[in-house]
């Protein structure tokens, strides 16, 4: 299975388009955690505001070593 099938596999409850406290959620991280990981771009991610928002492929892609868009 490649990252685009695992998008309708994990994390079906999410939307393709998630927040931070979302994020936080989906990995089970506090936080300050998630917004290292988004600051220091380790988790690719667009800030809009004062929030981010981040593609559901991309949090799987992190979680499984690939390649994000």
């Amino acid at each position: 299975m490649n990252i685009q099938e695992l998008t309708n596999v994990m994390f079906k409850e999410y939307p393709d388009c998630v927040d931070s406290v979302q994020l936080a959620n989906m990995l089970g991280i506090k936080r300050t955690k998630t917004y290292e990981l988004l600051k220091d771009g380790t988790i690719k991610s667009i800030k809009i505001g004062k929030d981010y928002k981040i593609s559901k492929y991309n949090v799987i892609a992190y979680l499984l070593g690939g390649e994000q868009i």
